[in-house]
C-alpha cells in the first residue's frame, strides 16, 4: 500500500471512486434512483481535474491510497474549514475519504485518514473537523475509531433535491 499526493491524470479515477464510494457506502441510506445515476464523467470529473490542477498544498490537498500494483483504491480529500462558525487558521476539514467499495476492510482508509491528519498537523491546524451523515453508522464508527467526535453541529443539504442531514466531528490534532 501506498499514500502519496494525487496528480491531475488520477482525475477520472478518482471521480469514479467517488461514484463508487457513494453508491456502496449510502446504499439503503439515500434515495437508490439518485445513486444508481451518479456518473463519474461530465460535471464530477471536471470538478475533480479543476481540484487536482490547482491543489494548494500549503492548507490542504488530496491523497490516494494504491494498491500494491499502482492501482487507486481510494482518496482524501483535506484543506482548511468551510464552517463559518469555525477559524480557518485553526481549524482543518477532511472534505470527503472514500473508499472503492472492494478496497473496504483493507487498511485504505485508516491509511489515507492518518496522511490527511499528519498533512493538516504540518500545515498549523489544532482541529480536524469533518461532516458525516447522521445515518451512515459504517462512517461514523470508522471516524470515532480515529478519534473524532460529534461536537454537536448539524446541517441538512438539499442540493440533491432531498435532504441530507449531516453531523459535525471533531478531534484535536498533535
Amino acid at each position: 500500500m501506498n499514500v502519496r499526493r494525487a496528480r491531475p491524470e488520477d482525475a477520472a479515477l478518482i471521480a469514479e471512486i467517488h461514484v463508487l464510494g457513494w453508491q456502496g457506502g449510502y446504499r439503503g441510506l439515500l434515495p437508490q434512483d439518485y445513486l444508481d445515476g451518479m456518473q463519474a464523467g461530465g460535471a464530477r470529473l471536471e470538478r475533480w481535474q479543476r481540484t487536482l490542477g490547482s491543489a494548494d498544498w500549503s492548507c490542504g490537498g488530496v491523497l490516494v491510497a494504491e494498491r500494491d500494483a499502482g492501482q487507486i483504491a481510494g482518496f482524501a480529500n483535506f484543506g482548511a474549514t468551510r464552517d463559518r462558525d469555525d477559524d480557518p487558521a485553526r481549524v482543518g476539514e477532511v472534505y470527503a475519504i472514500y473508499l472503492a467499495p472492494v478496497a473496504w476492510g483493507q487498511g485504505f482508509g485508516r491509511a489515507l485518514m492518518s496522511a490527511a491528519l499528519e498533512h493538516l498537523t504540518a500545515a498549523g491546524y489544532h482541529e480536524a473537523a469533518l461532516w458525516v451523515l447522521d445515518t451512515n453508522a459504517r462512517a461514523r464508527r470508522f471516524y470515532e475509531a480515529a478519534g473524532f467526535r460529534a461536537d454537536g453541529g448539524e446541517k441538512t443539504d438539499e442540493s440533491h433535491g432531498f435532504p441530507i442531514h449531516e453531523i459535525r466531528y471533531r478531534r484535536p490534532l498533535p
